[in-house]
């Protein structure tokens, strides 16, 4: 069955979806969306509401139904099933400005005062003039000479995005496995994976000598393939299938991961994921993941 989540910081009231489906060019007459379809539920700071569909919706109506609930600073997913309470799903997720609301990188960069020359090769591949794995290779060289223990100093600086630490808290609570795929570095993730409940990570190796990083990358690039490679291969490693698994990001890097999961879901995603995907956040935060569950209704 398919359902609509929405959810909000605000109480969603019965009136603002009504007025959100009332467009005969949704191709879904009032008729349809009927009250006693509706569950509401409170957690975390959010206000969600569930309503049930027994149609199937295209990504132009889900989009053009989002926009209207926009208005209202209301977010939409749609969702083909909710996740069941006595199986274990898996939840993936991209690291910088997803789990954490910093860009790694970029706090490196700064600490080793090549910002602007980092910055700039950022620029050019967001523009499209350069590859993902270039990008990573050109940026990754301007941090030759840095001393290793710079990845601690910056790791103390790191905060969880809103809603993540809900999500620690709830997501193993009900049984499920949470792994991080990041184009990133490892040795941020090996730090975080000591104090969170994560289950597994890959993120890119950064080559060291006497003390300091030489400005080369070891071992496979994690790209935006390599991460749906990875989902796929945890996914039927913990015997999940897809349709259990849900992905989380913000960037374009992340679009196939996202959709190779059963729930891909951008995070204040960036327009060039958003093009790519159904399921976006803008408004609320991380915490709106718990509603993913049967039992949060």
């Amino acid at each position: 069955m398919n359902s609509i989540l929405l959810f909000s910081h605000n109480p969603i009231h019965n009136t603002q979806i009504f007025d959100s489906f009332q467009d005969d060019t949704l191709g879904t007459s009032l008729s349809t969306i009927d009250a006693k379809t509706f569950s509401h539920s409170e957690r975390y700071g959010l206000h969600s509401v569930r309503i049930t569909l027994d149609t199937s919706w295209n990504r132009n109506q889900i989009v053009m139904i989002r926009e209207r609930f926009a208005k209202y600073q209301i977010d939409l997913l749609y969702i083909p099933s909710l996740l069941p309470n006595n199986q274990t799903s898996l939840f993936v997720f991209d690291m910088d400005s997803t789990v954490i609301k910093e860009e790694v990188i970029d706090e490196l960069a700064r600490k080793h005062g090549v910002f602007e020359e980092v910055a700039s090769v950022t620029k050019k591949a967001m523009e499209g003039g350069m590859g993902f794995d270039e990008a990573l290779r050109l940026r990754v060289k301007h941090l030759a000479g840095l001393p290793i223990q710079s990845f601690k100093e910056v790791y103390d600086l790191l905060h969880l995005n809103d809603g993540m630490e809900t999500v620690f808290q709830f997501v193993p609570s009900n049984g499920c496995k949470l792994g991080i795929l990041s184009g990133g570095f490892s040795p941020v993730l090996k730090l975080f994976s000591k104090k969170y409940p994560v289950d597994f990570f890959r993120a890119n190796g950064l080559e060291e000598k006497g003390g300091f990083f030489t400005g080369q990358i070891l071992g496979e690039i994690i790209n935006r393939e390599k991460k749906e490679m990875y989902l796929r291969k945890y996914a039927n490693e913990f015997s999940i299938p897809l349709e259990r698994v849900v992905a989380v990001g913000d960037g374009a890097n992340d679009a196939l991961m996202l959709n190779a999961a059963g729930i891909g879901i951008g995070i204040h995603a960036k327009q060039g994921l958003k093009d790519q995907i159904t399921n976006w956040i803008d408004f609320t935060n991380l915490s709106a993941l718990v509603f993913l569950f049967e039992n949060t209704f």
